[in-house]
């Protein structure tokens, strides 16, 4: 071992809705793609667009002493459908070139989501996992950081040495998670070897119960944080992402421990039991678009009442959602809801239209005109256009913050009482500065409309709190209604899709 030991480091992020257009190269290309120095390039940015993993591995690893970084292939889009099998072969190969390369290296670290699919692979997390340790041998440590919606498979267990999942939702740790993973890199250096524990529970969580601040899952999220320290390196609790609609489906309990593979076993066994008796916990509970109109009307009314946030939970981009879907914007501006703020609605033909006619004009705006995707239809009502932006954003609150994200040509427009924000890159709404790039003033808003399933809770929390927050039940890509989601490849039995399945937990959790 070096003074300075060499690290790979690199990614593939991607949470794939089985239901959603194929991801493309494009959109990679568009949110985060990065090969050799421009990894360490933008790792140097006081905002970089790196994943917050990468960037907080990266600090840590700095602060432990000296290092060498290796840069690989980084690359992360939004969440979409499968990724088309050319692109993830490419960035593959590229991995896999670069890393052959710079042999000998002391150890590889992966920046990976782990609820990817590909058009022509239903696991590639597990591949990238492989291929690296193909060319890196047995005796090299590979440590990876999932994210909390990871569909885990045994084969992504057995490759690395180390797997690390974020424990909040909304994802306010990753820094800290990619913190952990540099740790528990930073002891195998100095010749800890690792032993792990899976455990595969048939337990769909909707997404709205996956929440960690209260409720089921932040109890287990809990119970397994208290049982870290010692030889217990890490233990990790994976949801999953039930729109994924993978054989991979359900949650995971991932122990690592510094070589002791009976404590694993324990660790894990406990962990899983005690989620697999909670179960009946994790079922949603949404409000009626109607009743939601009715109560945004009353904040519109009066300003005794406090403010409102309606999270639009099916129409996720942070899950595959389109980011366009019309429902709660057209009941609300049918009913005349005044005071309300729309956002972040995905409409690149319209943002454009926006831009070409300029600030204060009025013009017949034409929402979805070129869609042919599901739930994505056309709606128009006249509008005039109040702000324009380049749609350069640096997160200031919640999981963006202190992180450049680019959302493309922007526009606010206002329609009667609501305004609507107007973007070009599809991004779910999970930072205020994402829709003050246009001017919105959240202290004048009375009702805010979010196209995202959770995440904005840590941005929007300054405003609302957690019972001033509703829930919508409407159509989309992302509902959390798994009786409508049209799930037909999720392994059966499971719950709550089956209510009266049965776990007997196997005789050993060993990976």
């Amino acid at each position: 071992m070096t003074a300075a030991p060499r690290v790979a480091i690199g990614g593939f992020m991607l949470e794939s809705n089985a239901h959603a257009p194929v991801a493309t190269e494009a959109e990679f290309r568009a949110a985060v793609y990065a090969e050799d120095g421009g990894i360490l390039e933008d790792l140097a940015r006081p905002a970089p667009r790196m994943p917050a993993t990468l960037c907080g591995f990266w600090r840590a690893m700095n602060a432990g002493g000296a290092w060498t970084p290796v840069p690989l292939v980084m690359t992360s889009a939004g969440a979409s459908g499968p990724v088309e099998q050319g692109f993830f072969e490419r960035v593959v190969d590229g991995i896999c070139r670069r890393l052959r390369a710079a042999l000998p290296v002391d150890a590889v670290f992966l920046s990976q989501h782990g609820a990817a699919t590909a058009t022509g692979e239903s696991d590639p997390d597990a591949v990238v996992f492989e291929r690296v340790r193909a060319i890196v041998g047995p005796e090299v440590p590979i440590v990876a950081t999932l994210d909390l919606h990871a569909n885990v498979s045994r084969r992504m267990v057995a490759a690395p040495d180390a797997l690390v999942v974020y424990r909040r939702n909304p994802h306010t740790d990753m820094a800290e998670r990619g913190a952990d993973a540099a740790h528990i890199l930073r002891r195998m250096l100095a010749g800890t070897r690792t032993a792990r524990a899976f455990a595969k529970l048939p337990i769909i969580p909707p997404s709205v119960t996956q929440n960690t601040s209260e409720g089921p899952y932040a109890d287990i999220i809990r119970h397994a944080e208290g049982l870290i320290g010692g030889d217990v390196l890490n233990v990790s609790v994976a949801s999953g992402f039930t729109s994924g609609d993978t054989p991979k489906a359900g949650m995971s309990v991932i122990v690592t421990t510094a070589g002791d593979a009976a404590l694993a076993d324990r660790v894990a066994r406990d962990v899983a039991t005690r989620a697999w008796a909670d179960r009946q916990r994790y079922v949603p509970r949404l409000t009626s678009l109607e009743e939601a109109t009715a109560r945004a009307l009353a904040v519109g009314r009066d300003p005794a009442l406090p403010p409102l946030l309606f999270a639009d939970v099916a129409d996720n981009p942070g899950g595959g959602g389109r980011g366009n879907t019309m429902w709660i914007l057209e009941a609300f501006h049918r009913a005349g809801v005044a005071g309300c703020t729309v956002g972040i609605v995905n409409d690149p033909a319209l943002a454009a239209e926006a831009h070409a006619k300029g600030a204060g004009a009025r013009f017949e705006a034409r929402f979805n005109r070129d869609e042919t995707q599901a739930f994505s239809r056309p709606f128009a009502a006249p509008a005039k256009v109040m702000a324009l932006s380049d749609g350069t954003v640096v997160g200031r609150h919640g999981m963006l913050q202190g992180r450049t994200q680019q959302l493309g040509r922007s526009a606010r427009l206002r329609l009667g009482g609501i305004d609507v924000v107007v973007v070009s890159i599809r991004n779910q709404l999970l930072d205020p500065a994402q829709i003050e790039q246009v001017g919105v003033d959240l202290a004048q808003v009375r009702s805010l409309v979010v196209k995202s399933r959770g995440h904005f809770r840590a941005g929007f929390d300054e405003r609302f709190t957690p019972e001033r927050i509703v829930e919508v039940d409407v159509p989309g890509l992302t509902t959390p209604v798994l009786a409508k989601a049209g799930l037909v490849n999720v392994p059966r039995p499971i719950f709550p899709l089956d209510p009266d399945v049965q776990w007997t937990p196997p005789a050993s959790f060993a990976v």
